[in-house]
């Protein structure tokens, strides 16, 4: 893991303008700067950043946040990823926390591969481009193929000579480690010498979502029946099969903009497809769509659109993995590519905007294509057609999230009249095989039940309390205050002996904020404030503005934008001390820990009254008279002490 050390010198040196700037192009306007929104299509700017504030705001689609969630947003980096592209960015250099060897040798295993890699691809692009075999059988078959050199250089393509060992040569000259070498998959080990594994082939690098290369595919030039057609990076520590989508990095903003992921065979398609103009496109290699695959779409978009050739092959490909990707949530449908061509010829033949309208006006529900094929090849075999209803709605009970219903039971009317069954029928054998599934989940749900229950457990009143919901309500907008207050003054001088981070600290034990605070996210930061505090670590607002965990950094942003400010009316309504900024952020924090203070007692006051009133014992009713006696006298001493008048 990267240290805190490190990534607070990440921090001190992040600027946001300097960041945003190298995706959108910015123009000052008053303090702040705006531009046209990456995140959607715009032609009037709404797209603010706040040098001073550190984050940006579009007012068009509502996208917020800072320059790490930017990245993260944009680039679809993960937390560290962004971090990394930071301190490449500001010269820092990263230190790591101590792992174990085996970690620590994972580790180096992976930068190893990675350094390779990136060496091999220059090697075959320059072949590609500068050697006359390159250019005479590589780069030609590519341009017969109807490739332009820009995508050719975009997609980084390449050519791996026939000469028996050149590209090992050259490695072996550059003192690579022969171990990682062949860890690659680009050389082989043949009478105990090294030798090239992709000899005479194109060489297509396959890159992560950071754009480094972590592994190639080699398609072999001409018919040989003797050879694959293509050849694949051996799995390794950092080409892992089935979480990759070839073009990925290259396809992830145009999915991002047009909230569709088409999804293709080959890599052919994917360049084809990207020449005519149509980026959202990525590429499974022909296999079953994985888990990781799926969720690596959803990241982007949930509306995956499969476009295949229509061979038998074709459709078979397109229907594997249905289930899984109905599961993660996604909106899938399927368009298949007439008259034998396959996505890459038929784009060439037919030109980008005809192709566009072609799947646009060619997309069928996979879900109802499955079962037609399926009752197609049926025919009248009855066995088969009762495989068919238990096959069907079993695929229809992954459709289980409350948001399906609507589509669950659209499904279920549409697939029993394809089978010509009754409908109540089908919709039960849905929900049997709901059922079943949740029986199998039993010991996790329970155990997630338990945890939900075990962090729900607290003082909050229920919600037929109008009195408590009235405060709840009230409460918001103060406990963001406090929770900012911290954020912001927790470093200043409280007095000689301590700062206010101690000061507020101090006033309560450790599970004192659990009975003023409600809002989890916002305890959840000042229990990370404290849990710092006490490792010697004195956070500042940046801290969690580009904290790691997603939601703690959003609310952040949210606390640090000026529309969570206190009201100017305060004094009006409350006749307290007026929270004010730095020069009185004292009162501020007197002002905000006095009141919750009292709303506390108040709900409290008001808990005490409902159990008196339901009280038949007498002696109950007396100890709870001076519960509300003892109640009443801590309101009025903290109003005396900080002169704030008790208010209902």
């Amino acid at each position: 893991m990267i240290t805190q050390h490190t990534i607070q010198q990440i921090l001190s040196r992040i600027d946001i303008i300097d960041i945003v700037g190298s995706f959108v192009k910015l123009k000052k306007r008053g303090t702040n700067y705006l531009g046209l929104c990456p995140f959607h299509n715009e032609k009037t700017p709404s797209f603010t950043v706040s040098p001073v504030k550190e984050i940006y705001k579009c007012f068009g689609c509502g996208k917020s946040g800072n320059s790490i969630s930017f990245l993260m947003d944009h680039e679809k980096y993960s937390y560290v990823e962004a971090l990394r592209w930071l301190a490449n960015r500001y010269n820092v250099e990263i230190e790591e926390t101590e792992v174990s060897p085996a970690v620590k040798e994972l580790q180096q295993t992976a930068d190893s591969l990675y350094i390779i890699n990136s060496f091999a691809q220059k090697f075959f692009s320059d072949n590609l481009f500068q050697n006359e075999e390159g250019r005479d059988i590589g780069l030609s078959y590519l341009q017969e193929r109807g490739f332009h050199e820009d995508i050719i250089r975009k997609f980084q393509l390449g050519y791996c000579s026939k000469d028996k060992s050149a590209f090992a040569s050259a490695a072996i000259a550059a003192q690579y480690n022969p171990e990682y070498l062949l860890k690659t998959g680009l050389v082989v080990l043949r009478d105990e010498k090294l030798s090239d594994n992709y000899r005479g082939r194109i060489i297509f690098p396959v890159h992560n979502q950071t754009g480094k290369i972590i592994g190639f595919g080699a398609r072999i030039i001409g018919k040989n029946d003797k050879a694959p057609k293509y050849i694949n990076t051996p799995e390794n520590e950092i080409y892992i099969k089935s979480k990759i989508l070839y073009g990925s990095y290259f396809a992830r903003q145009a999915i991002d903009k047009t909230d569709e992921c088409l999804l293709v065979e080959g890599y052919t398609d994917v360049i084809s497809l990207h020449q005519a103009g149509i980026e959202n496109v990525v590429a499974s290699g022909g296999t079953s769509l994985t888990p990781d695959q799926l969720r690596l779409i959803k990241k982007y978009t949930n509306n995956l659109t499969i476009i295949y050739d229509g061979d038998s092959a074709g459709i078979k490909a397109a229907l594997r993995g249905l289930d899984l990707a109905l599961e993660e949530g996604l909106n899938v449908q399927l368009v298949l590519i007439p008259d034998k061509e396959d996505p890459d010829s038929y784009v060439r033949k037919i030109g980008r905007e005809a192709f566009r309208e072609f799947v646009e006006n060619n997309k069928k529900d996979i879900v109802l294509f499955q079962l037609e094929v399926s009752l197609k090849d049926a025919g009248n075999d009855t066995n088969k057609k009762s495989a068919i209803v238990n096959r069907i709605a079993e695929t229809i009970s992954r459709l289980n999230k409350t948001e399906d219903f609507t589509k669950q039971q659209d499904y279920i009317r549409q697939c029993a009249g394809l089978l010509k069954i009754d409908e109540e029928g089908l919709n039960a054998l849905v929900n049997k095989f709901i059922r079943e599934r949740i029986t199998k989940q039993e010991n996790k749900i329970h155990a997630e039940e338990d945890k939900y229950a075990t962090e729900s457990t607290g003082t909050l009143p229920t919600q037929e309390d109008d009195d408590l919901i009235d405060l709840i309500h009230k409460d918001e907008l103060v406990e963001r205050n406090m929770t900012r207050v911290l954020l912001e003054f927790g470093s200043y001088t409280w007095d000689d002996k301590q700062n206010v981070a101690n000061f507020i600290f101090g006033e309560f034990d450790n599970n004192g904020l659990h009975d003023l605070i409600d809002n989890r996210q916002l305890l959840q930061i000042i229990q990370i404030y404290r849990t710092w505090v006490d490792d010697g670590i004195l956070p500042t607002p940046k801290s969690f503005l580009y904290h790691e965990n997603a939601d703690i950094s959003a609310m952040a942003v949210g606390l640090m934008d000026t529309r969570y400010e206190l009201s100017q009316n305060w004094k009006e309504h409350y006749d307290g001390p007026m929270p004010t900024r730095e020069d009185l952020y004292r009162e501020e924090v007197i002002s905000t820990l006095t009141y919750l203070k009292i709303r506390k007692i108040k709900r409290l006051i008001i808990e005490n009254q409902k159990d008196l009133e339901k009280s038949k014992n007498p002696d109950e009713q007396f100890h709870l008279l001076q519960t509300h006696q003892h109640l009443k006298e801590m309101e009025i001493n903290l109003t005396k002490e900080y002169g704030t008048v008790i208010y209902r």
